[in-house]
């Protein structure tokens, strides 16, 4: 290992993506023996030396007992000496109540934001990195002297839709809110944009009002962040397909897939491929029903070496 080579950690779940990146430089795996006594407690043990070395941790806030497992870690490396740490979050969860519109609402996002803000400080600025963020105004949540720091997968977005859409496609979303991010990617891409509009009917239905754009005998590559239950997915696809659409295509950066999502996705039978990136490690779960799933690990093994 080089002098500047960095040992990376992960929580259990994102294990796969430690491995993964150590793959794509000089890195060194750090070892962690965990184990859950018998009333849940959880117990770790850091087994490598890691005085006086750049830490990297990764860990996705997917559920509450994730991110207090990442912040137990991210916590006892910084006290067992580390000289820099950079934390990963993959999937920055939360993103239901990253803000409050009813008054007492507890803006959950922040409240993570501070925790992790709370740890204590390597002799370097700790740094968090992010991919696609439901919210670009979440690093403002992170307080002191931490350096938050937001990678877009775009590579991965517009090598996809190129792969998907073909010589003449049109870029689309599942609702003006992600308008100008898709109209910036279908710019680099040299392609239309198409904005569906819609209502929300209730927690998870939507309606859709109208297109921005012609969509009739193209193909239509739709962009989301995020994929959840799938419902406005859903619903933009049926009034592409309306519009009289060609071939749809999806392509998301996290891919949740909460609630049995994917199968209902391929039940309605309107696109001819999903792709995801492997931000969260629900994905893997799904490749049997035909997800496809790109790396980030290229992307993060570039933004580690700028940092």
């Amino acid at each position: 290992m080089g002098p500047n080579s960095k040992v990376i950690f992960s929580i259990n779940s994102y294990d796969y993506l430690k491995k993964n990146l150590i793959k794509t430089g000089d890195y060194e795996e750090g070892e962690v023996e965990r184990k859950i006594f018998p009333d849940g407690e959880r117990y770790q043990r850091i087994l490598t030396n890691i005085g006086r070395r750049n830490v990297v941790v990764i860990g996705g806030t997917i559920s509450d007992e994730d991110t207090l497992e990442l912040y137990d870690l991210a916590y006892a490396l910084v006290k067992n000496g580390a000289l820099s740490l950079t934390v990963i979050m993959p999937y920055f969860g939360y993103s239901t109540m990253e803000r409050a519109v009813k008054p007492g609402e507890i803006v959950t996002a922040k409240t993570r934001a501070s925790l992790f803000s709370s740890l204590p400080q390597t002799s370097q600025r700790n740094r968090f990195i992010f991919l696609d963020l439901h919210s670009e105004g979440l690093p403002h949540y992170f307080e002191g002297a931490v350096v938050p720091i937001h990678v877009y997968c775009k590579p991965i977005i517009l090598d996809t839709a190129r792969e998907k859409g073909g010589e003449d496609f049109v870029l689309g979303c599942t609702d003006a809110g992600r308008a100008k991010w898709v109209e910036s990617l279908a710019n680099d891409l040299g392609v239309s944009a198409a904005f569906v509009f819609k209502r929300r009917l209730s927690g998870d239905k939507t309606e859709i009002t109208s297109i921005s754009a012609d969509v009739k005998n193209k193909n239509v590559v739709i962009y989301d962040d995020m994929i959840r239950t799938g419902g406005s997915l859903i619903s933009a696809g049926r009034a592409y397909k309306e519009a009289g659409a060609e071939e749809l295509h999806v392509i998301t950066t996290h891919g949740l897939f909460s609630a049995n999502a994917l199968t209902r996705i391929k039940n309605e039978n309107l696109f001819k491929s999903i792709t995801c990136t492997d931000t969260h490690p629900n994905v893997f779960q799904q490749q049997s029903k035909g997800l496809e799933v790109k790396s980030i690990c290229n992307l993060l093994h570039h933004k580690l070496n700028e940092i």
